[in-house]
């Protein structure tokens, strides 16, 4: 593609942005980087129509980034419960502490050094630059990856790191030469819209798009074809056994999940990997009170690269301590304010009126 046809597409998908694209967000009325950051963090594999409600709440909560900064993790996880991928509200926290210790509360205006804090990588990186600072970078997320590998039917494997790298060079001859402070926040977003909106997996709304003239996948007959990519994510399943207990107070016995793997550092009922050990555990009840029981409905629960198969069991105990470590009595109060996983936050609040 020629520099002229480079630089008219850049041109097209800003005009198409500014009377087609999404214009009311409430993170696009400002480029305090703060309020983008969160945004973006929040949008990851998330749809805005969910992120609206979690944005306003956190913003509530944490104004600004030394608020979030000073904030404990649990608090911070406990907004975030229901968003998923928690792994992004422990980077959220980190980056936020370390912007007030390495950088004195400022964000760094390049994205080179964006990149660089937790949880940022090169595409979230780009964005902020872009959209507060107006930084002639790239971003590459899901959406526009599809726009650009079918604009340029750059059909080679993204699996492959060479190949990665080799879209990124595109995406960089592709920006906005002109106007930058005006072009880059509505070029990027633009981009974003384009992916969302008509240039979507499947059934693409092709005669509406401002680039379907320059569009090799257009012309091909097939777009659809586009991203290439041979590695799949390998899915599988797990069984867990959870132990919802409850005290004469109403309490419920939570503890802490381990510091890696799936709900790491987050509250949660004690888990069991079978019914042997979960079996264990509950006979181990009756030396310390007396119990009464109850099976609940199995339900599955999806995750990225896994089913987690949930098979819950209701005790109420007279209030002795569970046999195990690491955890405590919550009331209703104070568990709902914690950060709990989305299902265990979802079959607490429906079974508190089910308990005896």
């Amino acid at each position: 593609m020629s520099a002229e046809s480079r630089e008219g597409v850049a041109a097209r998908v800003v005009a198409w942005q500014a009377v087609h694209g999404r214009n009311h967000l409430p993170w696009q009325q400002t480029r305090d980087p703060y309020r983008v950051w969160l945004s973006e963090i929040m949008l990851q594999q998330t749809q805005v129509t969910t992120v609206l409600d979690y944005y306003a709440r956190f913003l509530g909560r944490f104004s600004d980034v030394s608020a979030l900064a000073a904030a404990p993790q649990d608090e911070v996880l406990g907004l975030w419960s229901g968003l998923g991928y928690y792994s992004r509200a422990r980077n959220l926290h980190r980056c936020a502490q370390q912007i007030m210790t390495d950088h004195g509360g400022a964000f760094p205006r390049k994205a080179s050094l964006l990149a660089s804090l937790p949880g940022i990588g090169r595409s979230t990186a780009g964005a902020i630059a872009a959209f507060c600072f107006s930084e002639r970078v790239p971003i590459l997320d899901a959406n526009v990856r599809r726009v650009l590998t079918r604009l340029l039917g750059f059909g080679q494997d993204l699996a492959s790191a060479k190949n990665e790298r080799l879209l990124w060079e595109h995406a960089d001859a592709l920006l906005p030469v002109r106007d930058l402070d005006v072009a880059m926040p509505r070029y990027t977003q633009g981009l974003m819209d384009l992916g969302a909106s008509l240039c979507t997996p499947r059934s693409p709304k092709c005669s509406d798009c401002p680039l379907v003239g320059d569009c090799a996948a257009f012309k091909e007959g097939d777009p659809e074809r586009y991203p290439v990519r041979t590695r799949k994510l390998s899915r599988r399943a797990e069984s867990w056994q959870l132990v919802i207990l409850r005290d004469g107070k109403g309490r419920i016995w939570l503890q802490r999940r381990p510091p890696t793997g799936i709900w790491a550092g987050m509250h949660c009922v004690p888990v069991f990997a079978d019914l042997e050990s979960r079996d264990v555990f509950v006979s181990a009840l009756g030396s310390n009170g007396q119990y009464a029981q109850q099976e609940l409905q199995p339900f599955v629960h999806v995750l990225t690269h896994r089913d987690l198969h949930l098979h819950p069991l209701l005790i109420q105990t007279d209030g002795m301590v569970p046999p195990v470590e690491g955890g405590e009595w919550l009331g209703q109060d104070q568990w709902s304010l914690v950060g709990l996983p989305a299902p265990i936050r979802k079959l607490l609040d429906t079974t508190q009126s089910s308990l005896w």
